[in-house]
């Protein structure tokens, strides 16, 4: 990742910017829940951006489903380093 990676922090909403920021979310986000992400596209749409749409499973700890369906990751990159990721609603 970019440095000033630029992150969705989807469980409290905003964005986390940098790598400290974004390594505290995701500990803070996987000692809560249990999420599972299944690429089932790419593209590369008009924004030059590289689009994964992916089947997403979110539990709880206990293993329970809070919620199961499909959105899209896009990532834009800078130097070759993701400089920003967002969550889409899938088509």
């Amino acid at each position: 990742m970019h440095p000033d990676v630029d992150w969705p922090n989807g469980m409290e909403g905003g964005r986390e910017r940098g790598h400290a920021a974004v390594r505290a979310y995701w500990t803070r986000q996987f000692g809560l829940i249990d999420s599972y992400v299944e690429p089932v596209g790419f593209e590369v749409d008009r924004e030059g951006r590289v689009v994964v749409d992916v089947h997403q499973v979110v539990r709880d700890l206990e293993g329970a489903v809070l919620s199961d369906g499909r959105v899209r990751h896009a990532y834009t990159f800078r130097d070759g380093l993701v400089e920003r990721m967002d969550i889409e609603q899938a088509e």
